[in-house]
């Protein structure tokens, strides 16, 4: 394109004014400045010298700031489409950081399938500073209206939840807390930015394990969170700051690494996640399967609303626990593990791993079964996945 057409199109594009593909790989801070080098470096180093006591440096120690978390956060907060991101030292340290935008007394709402690890921070940890929690079914709008209490102060999502991905209207979510003056927050980490924007239906704050699908390849603990609102940013910043649970520079660089090819693993495995959703659907041995590419799937209309594709995750019962576990000593390819979102595939059981912070009964009640498998699709050829999964299938019934 010529200058004469730049000119005439208004001049270059910004980075918010880029597509999606574009922004992960020209966030705005991706080549050094200092030496030209296309890689943001690492900047291993704790504190940082001040040329002039009265004119104090960007940065002064690497727990209030450092160059290159400074590029993760605004990598994701230009990705999500905030004013502010913050880089935390792992998904759960993110999560704690913006629960903790709570006072003694308040009372949150959250989605009652919601990940082990928040379950688990919220009933045996917030619980000592006075912090009450209802669970309630989140695709039931009235159940959220009727968990209302005088002293609820905020609002949490999952969407799709983990593990059965049940889907939450996060717009009229939102909208009904903001009458309300409430904070809202969705964990975005199965969806990640390329698929769905909660900040773009009125949530507040947007966090990430980063762990998962943003970094994508098993070899860094992150977590992210996005804010719009300055005020509330300052707020988070100065609990990120003052609790000090940062992300390290090195992990930081390799996140920025695997941020590069998120939309491509995203768009590959979510392709082979609906191969394999469909292969179970239509088998006689699977008692349920949970993905939002089905039709079948409660909440599919709402999640086509407010998201751009359907994930990378699929969760299914088997009919028992025995039997699930039967799969998972025979499968060969996945590995068997917590966590998803990398460019392998990873199996695993709720029951045992994700989940287990969560009492059996509280369990059963939200739907998370004995027989529930929860597969995160990576790069492999699908038809190896699919085939490889026949075997364990077939083999844990003889």
């Amino acid at each position: 394109m010529s200058g004469r057409e730049l000119s005439e199109r208004g001049g270059p594009k910004s980075p918010s004014e880029r597509r999606f593909a574009t922004k992960l790989l020209h966030f705005g801070g991706e080549i050094d400045a200092v030496t030209g080098a296309s890689s943001v470096p690492i900047h291993q180093a704790s504190t940082f010298h001040h040329h002039d006591i009265y004119n104090p440096p960007a940065f002064d120690y690497s727990r209030s700031g450092n160059p290159t978390r400074a590029a993760v956060e605004s990598a994701i907060a230009l990705l999500e489409g905030g004013t502010r991101g913050f880089a935390f030292a792992s998904g759960m340290a993110a999560i704690s950081s913006a629960l903790l935008l709570l006072s003694a007394g308040d009372h949150i709402i959250v989605t009652e399938d919601v990940y082990g690890g928040t379950y688990r921070l919220l009933t045996t940890i917030l619980t000592r500073m006075n912090i009450e929690t209802t669970f309630v079914d989140m695709t039931d709008l009235d159940a959220v209206r009727a968990a209302l209490k005088p002293n609820t102060a905020a609002v949490f999502m999952e969407t799709p939840s983990n593990p059965t991905l049940k889907i939450t209207d996060v717009a009229a979510v939102a909208a009904w807390a903001k009458e309300r003056g409430l904070l809202t927050m969705v964990d975005n980490t199965f969806m990640t930015p390329y698929h769905q924007r909660p900040l773009e239906l009125g949530v507040d704050i947007v966090l990430h394990s980063a762990t998962k699908f943003l970094g994508g390849h098993s070899d860094v603990l992150a977590g992210l969170a996005v804010t719009k609102d300055e005020a509330l940013g300052k707020r988070l910043y100065a609990l990120q700051n003052g609790l000090g649970a940062v992300l390290a520079p090195q992990e930081g660089w390799l996140l920025l690494r695997g941020m590069k090819t998120l939309q491509a693993r995203m768009e590959q495995s979510e392709r082979s996640a609906r191969r394999l959703a469909e292969w179970l659907a239509a088998r006689g041995d699977i008692a349920r399967v949970y993905y939002p590419g089905l039709p079948e799937h409660p909440g599919r209309d709402v999640h086509e609303r407010q998201s751009l594709g359907y994930g990378a995750v699929v969760s299914f019962d088997v009919g028992s626990g025995e039997r699930a576990k039967r799969v998972l000593s025979r499968v060969q390819l996945p590995l068997v593990a917590v966590s998803l979102g990398a460019v392998e595939s990873i199996l695993s059981y709720p029951a045992m791993m994700s989940h287990a912070a969560m009492p059996p009964e509280v369990r059963a009640e939200r739907g998370i079964g004995d027989g529930l498998l929860r597969y995160s699709v990576g790069l492999e050829h699908v038809d190896d996945l699919l085939e490889d999964l026949e075997q364990a299938l077939g083999g844990a019934d003889s």
